[in-house]
Parts: structure tokens; sequence; C-alpha cells
């Protein structure tokens, strides 16, 4: 069997951006609306450094505006929840995303809970969850998740209707909110974990199989059903032999791509497909505040 066709998250997201930006440009000129997206940091961790530094330039390129509020490591939860109810207040602002993970002293499911669920683009708000999982058009779904439906569409051609499919991991950022995407596609879906009886042989089953389990190259080739479709979600760094890290999924790439049909690489494959979907998100919030037709994007 050749190997498998590489998924490109990358070229997908540039497409989506191009198409959000389209959108953005459309709403300013026939309503005069711009969409605004806030995103909160608390504290120096490093990587939420750099994602909010990403997610503050795609805001721009794609036309819409960005407000950026940084907390100091010892913000208390008061401090930051008047800042949330300051931001639900502020019409300017569409979407509003406060980043993970937050100070121990700050309790996330109040700070989560505070935000207005319509501006809720993070799609982590009990409202949003409930109307996912109760199949309500009216959710802002998670940006993650929505990213590998989004490939999965364009890959299969727009319909997933009937297709077997494995989601690896239960956390509520991944795998619940994937679970109820994949069931409205009509796929019927199994959700696994560490503690799953006879993984591979789940696994072994599935026409789609979505890795989301934290554990690095955890999946093999070996359990894959020849001609699979992989959605590689994970992002690990692991040492080199050689010395210095690499970054590899929770899928083993190289015995998995002489298996399956199709598969995301790590990086390049699904990371790509966040901040994209975050855009997308805010465009769609904007359009509901306003009460405009939400566009094709």
């Amino acid at each position: 069997m050749a190997d498998a066709q590489i998924i490109d998250g990358k070229a997908f997201a540039a497409g989506l951006r191009e198409r959000v930006a389209g959108a953005v440009a459309a709403l300013k000129a026939d309503h005069g609306v711009t969409p605004g997206l806030a995103v909160v940091l608390v504290g120096e961790d490093p990587a939420s450094q750099v994602y909010v530094r990403n997610k503050g330039k795609q805001t721009l390129e794609a036309g819409m505006q960005s407000f950026e509020f940084k907390m100091d490591e010892t913000t208390s939860q008061e401090t930051l929840l008047a800042k949330v109810h300051e931001l639900n207040a502020d019409p300017r602002v569409n979407g509003i995303l406060v980043q993970l993970p937050l100070p121990k002293q700050i309790d996330e499911q109040a700070v989560l809970a505070a935000i207005d669920p319509d501006k809720d683009v993070d799609g982590f708000h009990v409202v949003n969850v409930g109307r996912l999982n109760t199949g309500s058009s009216d959710a802002l779904v998670p940006c993650t998740p929505l990213g590998c439906l989004l490939l999965l569409r364009d890959h299969f051609g727009g319909s997933l209707s009937g297709k077997k499919a494995i989601v690896v991991g239960r956390s509520n950022i991944v795998g619940k909110p994937m679970f109820n995407l994949l069931l409205q596609e009509s796929c019927t879906v199994t959700v696994a974990h560490s503690r799953t009886a006879d993984l591979p042989g789940e696994v072994g089953q599935a026409d789609i199989v979505i890795a989301a389990v934290g554990r690095p190259e955890m999946v093999k080739g070996d359990w894959l059903k020849p001609g699979a479709v992989v959605i590689d979600v994970g992002i690990n760094r692991i040492d080199k032999p050689e010395g210095g890290t690499r970054l590899v999924g929770d899928v083993d790439f190289a015995s998995a791509k002489a298996v399956a049909s199709a598969i995301t690489p790590v990086p390049g494959g699904v990371g790509p497909m966040t901040i994209a979907c975050l855009l997308r998100n805010t465009v769609t919030a904007a359009c509901r505040q306003n009460g405009i037709a939400e566009p094709d994007m």
C-alpha cells in the first residue's frame, strides 16, 4: 500500500483565514461592523505568550480589531472577573478568550462561567457545551475540534455520513466536543481512553481515528484499519537521541502513514487550524450579535 496522503492543515488554515478576511471586509462594507477579539493573558507562561502574540497578529491580518490585556501572575480572581465583566459589556468586543492555564489562585471554571456565552469564542462555557450537546445551531464550538471537523469534511468531500469514528481521549477541550460534532455528521462514534479494554482492537474498527490523548506516539500503525483517515491532535515534545527535542503527535507517524489512507502531520496538521477557527468563531459571534446572516466560511 502506498504511503498515506498528508492532510496539510497549514495550507487549509491559510485558506480559511483568507475566507475569514473576505467575510470581515464584507461586514465592514455592507454593515459597518468590524469584529473584535479580546484576549486576556494572566502571568508569564512562555507558550501562552507566543500563542497570544500569534492570535493578535492573525486577528489584525484578517482585518479585525484585536484587544490584548496582560495581567500579572499575582492577579486576583476578583480582578480578572471584573475585566471579563467589562469586556462582556463592551460592544466593540464580539469574542472573549481568557488564555489557559491560569495561575493557581484563580478558579478556571468560575472565569469561564463569567464570559458571556455569545462572546465565548473558545466554546468552553457550559451554555455552549449544552448547545453543542443538544445539536443546537447556536453553539460556539471549541476551536480545535472544529478545525478537525473542517479538515475531515474537506477530505471526504463534505459528507462523513455512515463512517465509523473513534476519538481517543475524553477531555472537555477536544474529546467530548469532537464526539458531538461527529455524531451530528451522522458518524457512528466510539470514545476511547486510557482505561478502554483492547484499545488497539477498538481503533482497528474505525474509518476515522482522532487521537487526542496527550501521550507521545501512543497510537501505532498496526492498530489501524487499512485505509483509515487519521487526525492527530497531539503536540508532545520528546528528546532526540542525538540531543535536543522534537515535536511528535499522539500517533506514531512513521508506522501509521504506511497503513492509513490520509493523516495529519505534527507539526503542520491540526495546530494551525486552531487560531484560524478562533477567527472564524469571532466573525460568527459578531454576525449573531448584530443580527446579520452568517457568511459561508
